[in-house]
C-alpha cells in the first residue's frame, strides 16, 4: 500500500471536481439521450430503417476526423483564457442548442427532408460536440499531476457522470406516454429542448470554475494560422504517429477496445431477454423492469463500484485495480444466468453489483492512466503535452469499437436465431441469446486482462517521471 501523502497543491478542490463532473455528466448525457432518441426516428417520423441506420452511422467517420483534429487544436492554443475552456464555454453553449434543433422534425415532412435535415444538422452538432468534450478530456488530464489525485478526480467525475444513465433509461417511458405528450414526435422534440438547455448550463461550468496547467512552461506548440495550415496536419501526424508508439497508451487502448464493445456487442440482449425470456414476448408485462435494470446498474455504478475501484488503485495500484474489477465483473456475467429468472424477476438485480465493476473501473482508471501516460509521452518525446490528442485518439478508438460493436451485435443476434417480427421467440434463440450475453463479454474482458498484465506505468515510476519534469521545466 502507498504511504503516499498528496501534495495540497497538487489536490483539486471539491468545486472543481464537481465542475469536472458536472462536464462528464453532459458527455453521457447527449450521446444516451441521442441513442434513445433515435429509435423514434422509425417510430414518430416514420424514417425507413435502412435510412435511419445511415443517420446513425454516417455522422460516426465525420466524428472520428474531428476529434483528432480538435484535440491537437487545443493542445496548441495559445490564450490568455486558456487552452481548453474557452473552447468548453463556446461548445457546451453550441452542443446544447443544436441538440435541441437537431430534433426538431416533423413527421408531416417528406421522409428525405427529415432525412437530410437531421443528417446535415448532425454533422454541425458533432462539430459543436467536438469542440465541448474533446478539450473536456484534455482538461481532465492535466488537472492534477499527482498519481492519486487523478484517480480520485477521475472517480469522482464518472461517478456523477453516471447519473446521466439513471435518467436516459427513463426517456423512453416519457416520450411514449400518452398523458405527457400528444404524440411520440411532440415528445422528441420538447424533451430535446429540455435536455439541451441542461446540458448547456452543465457543460459551461468546467469552463467558468475548473483550473488549467500553467502555460508559461509550455513551449514549442505550433502556431495556429491558415498561413501553417499545411505543416499543422504533418505535425497532427506526426504526433500520432508518436503517440501510436507509446505501448503503455495502446494497451490502455486495446483492453478499453475489449471491456467496453464486448459489453456494447451485447448491451441490447438483456432487453430481450427479460422481454422474450422472463414475460414471454409480453412488452405490457415487462413494463419498466428493462428501465430499472439499467437505472440501477447506473446506480451502483456510481454509489458502489467507483468509490472501491479508486480505493483499490490507491491501495494497490492501478494495473492491479483493473485486473481485480475486471475479473469481478466475469464472476457477475456469469451470475445473469441465474438472475434473469422468470418466477422470480426481482433476481435480475443480484447480478448487477458485480457486473459494472468492469465499466465502472474501465473508465475511472483508465482516464487516470492516460494522464500518467501524457506524463511518458512528454517525458519522452518533449514539448508540446498532448493531453487533447491523446484524449481524442482515446475517445476515437472507444467511438470506432462501438460502433463496430453495434454492427456485431446485430450479427450475433442474426446467428443465434433472433427474430424480430416474431411475438415470441424459440426455445433454442433464447438459450443461445443468453449464453451469447454471458460468454462475449466475458471472453472480451479476460482479453482485456492478457493486454494489461505486461502494463508497467507503477506508481514509483509515474512519481519519477513527474519529478524529472518538474526539473526539466525549471518549476519550482
Amino acid at each position: 500500500m502507498s504511504t503516499y501523502v498528496t501534495p495540497l497543491k497538487d489536490r483539486v478542490p471539491l468545486g472543481q471536481k464537481a465542475a469536472f463532473g458536472a462536464g462528464h455528466l453532459v458527455n453521457n448525457l447527449l450521446p444516451g439521450a441521442l441513442g434513445v432518441f433515435a429509435f423514434f426516428l422509425l417510430t414518430a417520423f416514420g424514417m425507413d430503417p435502412f435510412l435511419a441506420g445511415l443517420l446513425g452511422g454516417l455522422p460516426r467517420f465525420f466524428d472520428a476526423i474531428t476529434d483528432p483534429i480538435m484535440g491537437y487544436i487545443t493542445d496548441n492554443t495559445k490564450s490568455k483564457f486558456g487552452r481548453r475552456k474557452p473552447y468548453i464555454f463556446i461548445g457546451a453553449i453550441l452542443s446544447g442548442v443544436l441538440f435541441a434543433v437537431l430534433w426538431q422534425l416533423n413527421p408531416e415532412n417528406s421522409q428525405m427532408y427529415n432525412f437530410w435535415y437531421f443528417l446535415i444538422l448532425s454533422m454541425v452538432y458533432l462539430i459543436g460536440n467536438t469542440m465541448f468534450s474533446t478539450p473536456l478530456i484534455g482538461l481532465g488530464y492535466e488537472m492534477t499531476s499527482d498519481y492519486n489525485e487523478r484517480t480520485r478526480l477521475m472517480g469522482f467525475s464518472q461517478t456523477l457522470g453516471q447519473v446521466a444513465w439513471m435518467i436516459v433509461p427513463w426517456f423512453w417511458v416519457l416520450i411514449a406516454n400518452p398523458d405527457l405528450f400528444e404524440t411520440q414526435a411532440i415528445g422528441v422534440r420538447r424533451l430535446a429542448i429540455i435536455v439541451g438547455l441542461i446540458c448547456m448550463v452543465l457543460g459551461m461550468l468546467p469552463a467558468l470554475f475548473c483550473k488549467e496547467i500553467d502555460q508559461t512552461n509550455l513551449t514549442n506548440r505550433d502556431d495556429l494560422t491558415i498561413k501553417n495550415i499545411y505543416k499543422s496536419f504533418k505535425n497532427l501526424l506526426h504526433n500520432m504517429v508518436l503517440i501510436f508508439k507509446n505501448v503503455s497508451f495502446v494497451r490502455l487502448c486495446g483492453a478499453t477496445f475489449l471491456v467496453f464493445n464486448g459489453f456494447q456487442m451485447v448491451a441490447s440482449f438483456s432487453y430481450f431477454i427479460i422481454v422474450f425470456y422472463m414475460f414471454n414476448g409480453d412488452y405490457g408485462l415487462a413494463g419498466t423492469w428493462p428501465a430499472w435494470f439499467s437505472t440501477v446498474s447506473a446506480m451502483s455504478t456510481a454509489f458502489l463500484v467507483i468509490p472501491i475501484i479508486t480505493w483499490m488503485a490507491n491501495k494497490w495500484g492501478k494495473r492491479k485495480a483493473f485486473i481485480y474489477a475486471t475479473l469481478i465483473s466475469i464472476v457477475g456475467y456469469a451470475l445473469k444466468w441465474w438472475g434473469f429468472n422468470p418466477e422470480n424477476p426481482w433476481l435480475i438485480f443480484m447480478p448487477i453489483p458485480f457486473m459494472v465493476f468492469g465499466i465502472g473501473g474501465l473508465f475511472t482508471l483508465m482516464m487516470s492512466m492516460t494522464a500518467d501516460v501524457c506524463d511518458l509521452d512528454e517525458l519522452n518525446n518533449g514539448m508540446p503535452r498532448k493531453e487533447g490528442t491523446f484524449g481524442a485518439i482515446y475517445w476515437w478508438m472507444v467511438k470506432l469499437g462501438q460502433g463496430l460493436a453495434l454492427v456485431l451485435g446485430g450479427l450475433v443476434l442474426k446467428l443465434v436465431g433472433f427474430d424480430q417480427l416474431a411475438a415470441q421467440q424459440t426455445a433454442d434463440t433464447i438459450t443461445n441469446l443468453r449464453l451469447a450475453d454471458i460468454f462475449v463479454p466475458a471472453l472480451t474482458a479476460a482479453l482485456a486482462i492478457w493486454v494489461m498484465w505486461g502494463y508497467d506505468l507503477t506508481e514509483k515510476k509515474a512519481r519519477e517521471i513527474k519529478d524529472e519534469l518538474v526539473s526539466r521545466r525549471g518549476e519550482l
